[in-house]
């Protein structure tokens, strides 16, 4: 009776991790995913290392090596979902270059872009004065066209804008 427990205990808990097994993205891209419906009694680390094992054998079937790609988990909570693996790998011949040093990159789940033009208007004390000095002497002309001030008025004024007074 208890080998009879234990058995079943083992096919529930084998029949409990969902594999999808190598699929093929593209010509010699694969990806492997794997849940965990083992709840509380599930082993997120092992299941990983199961899916990255398979990942190697099949790629050793084809006389290749697995490189990784991508990897994505999500964890377990408790009565909303279970924890699942996703494995992206390439099979590649051991001598490419790409089997010597694999490169893991993270990659984010969403990416969000954002772009706007701004304006921003630089001026230096200089390039400041220089353009209020014309507006000062755009306005003393004015001043002076008008009759306000006269032209003897208007070149002093002018004067002592130029020399910076």
């Amino acid at each position: 009776m208890r080998l009879t427990i234990g058995v079943f205990a083992v096919l529930a808990l084998l029949a409990a991790c969902g594999t999808s097994g190598p699929l093929q993205l593209g010509p010699d891209t694969y990806m492997i995913s794997k849940t965990d419906k083992g709840g509380i009694f599930g082993n997120a680390g092992a299941m990983k290392a199961d899916v990255i094992r398979e990942a190697n054998e099949f790629a050793a079937s084809k006389g290749k090596v697995a490189v990784v790609l991508n990897t994505h988990e999500t964890p377990l909570v408790v009565g909303r979902q279970f924890a699942t693996y996703e494995y992206q790998f390439r099979v590649v011949d051991a001598t490419d270059r790409e089997a010597v040093r694999p490169n893991l990159r993270k990659t984010p789940d969403v990416v969000v872009e954002k772009s706007e033009r701004t304006t921003i208007d630089v001026r230096s004390k200089e390039s400041a004065q220089k353009g209020d000095l014309y507006a000062e002497l755009v306005k003393l002309d004015d001043l002076r066209k008008r009759g306000i001030i006269n032209d003897e008025e208007f070149a002093a004024q002018k004067k002592k804008l130029l020399d910076g007074q």
